[in-house]
Formats: C-alpha cells, structure tokens, sequence
C-alpha cells in the first residue's frame, strides 16, 4: 500500500466526525489499520515525522526555506498527494496540545509486539536532518528531539551517538561510526561493516520503512560510507 495514499482516508475519517486534530488523526490510524499492524506501523512512522517536523518548527518559531526542501526530500511526496500531507502538517501546527503528548502516542502506534519500533530512530534522523538544513541545529530544536528521544525510550548514550553524528559527523568521522577516537583499524573496520549490514536496503524493507522515506536511510549510509573513508586514509597515512 502507498503511504500517501492513506492520507485522504485519514483525513477524510476525521473531517465526518468534525475534530480535524492530531490526537483525532492518530486515534484514526488506530481504528482504521487495527487489523493489520504492519500498515499501521508505516502510517504512524510517515505521520511521525510530518507532525513532529510541524511541532518542531512551531516549537523553534522559524520555518527557512531550506528546512521546507528538506522536509520534502525526505517525502518525496507524490504531486496528487501534496495537499493531504501539508493539510496534516497544518493541523499538526495548529494543533495547541504539546508535543510530548503525541510522541507518546506515536510510539504506541509504532511498537510491535515485543513493544520496540525501530523506526523511530528513522524518526529521529529525519528531525536532524530537517533541523541542520539551514546549516545549524538551534538550541531549541536540539532540546526538542532529545526531548522526542527520550520519549521514545532512546537511552543517554544511543542519543549522543546520534547527535554527534549529525552535529559533529563532517570533523569527527569517529563520532559517526560511534567509536572513540583511539579506535584502532581493526575496530573501525568491524564497526563500519556492522553499520553497513544494519543499514542495507533489505534489512529496511524488512523493519517496515517506507519507500517513500528511503532518502534517511541513504543519507545515513551516505555519511557512513564517507566517515570510513576518512578514517582508512588516516590510518593509511
């Protein structure tokens, strides 16, 4: 099923009841998709982003042009389907409820039976990535994903990983991979082989990401790959 094409049920699901509101959109994707997890897993994961990119922005007070671009790479969203994601990421942004609120609920929606959802950390890549486009992470933008983190059950150390690889990635190709500075060759290789596995297209396809969204998942392997680079040139310095 194409996520985007979901959209219009959704909203048109919340429009008949008369409460076009997030909280009503991810009650809706509850009762619509509660027999079958896996779709409603996808569509959690694609409203993931759209809201929280909206609550971030709301929550920074400034949307940049390059910020909008980014949102929309990661998207790449359909032309037939443009005006359903924005008309969600209005209500997202309109939305007075807090944030904290609907992360929770986004989780729940997300996690499988086990209760874990590696698609949120895709979530979280998304926000970074859409948040350093104008070329910085403000201090509130940062306070509002490590806050999302937390949320969705991202210990201290797993974040800082992250944040360092978006944050510092470009002058410590370390920080990416997550390994210290004093990595020896070896350790490095493992590392970035690991990574590669982790992140290979099938294994994505297999945790239930998107198509539309694979855009995060080559732009980590983009700064992956270019991290080991820099590291094999030191070492072969």
């Amino acid at each position: 099923m194409a996520i985007f094409s979901t959209f219009s049920t959704l909203l048109q699901s919340v429009s008949d009841g008369g409460r076009a509101t997030l909280g009503a959109i991810l009650e809706a994707i509850r009762s619509l998709f509660a027999g079958d997890p896996a779709t409603r897993q996808r569509v959690a994961f694609s409203v993931a982003i759209i809201a929280l990119s909206a609550k971030m922005a709301k929550a920074d007070g400034i949307v940049s042009a390059s910020e909008i671009s980014a949102f929309r790479q990661i998207l790449e969203i359909p032309p037939e389907e443009m005006r359903n994601v924005f008309r969600l990421y209005d209500i997202a942004t309109q939305d007075i409820a807090g944030f904290e609120v609907y992360a929770t609920r986004l989780r729940s929606l997300c996690e499988d039976e086990s209760g874990n959802c590696q698609l949120l950390g895709d979530v979280l890549d998304a926000l970074f990535h859409i948040a350093k486009a104008d070329g910085l992470v403000h201090e509130r933008e940062l306070a509002f994903i490590e806050e999302i983190a937390t949320i969705f059950g991202l210990d201290e150390a797993a974040f800082t990983r992250l944040r360092e690889r978006h944050i510092a990635g470009p002058d410590n190709p370390y920080a990416v991979l997550g390994l210290e500075a004093d990595a020896t060759p070896g350790e490095a290789r493992r590392r970035y082989l690991t990574l590669v596995k982790e992140n290979h297209p099938d294994r994505l396809v297999a945790r239930g990401v998107p198509d539309e969204f694979m855009f995060i998942a080559s732009e980590r392997m983009k700064a992956i790959n270019e991290a080991y680079s820099k590291i094999a040139k030191r070492d072969a310095a």
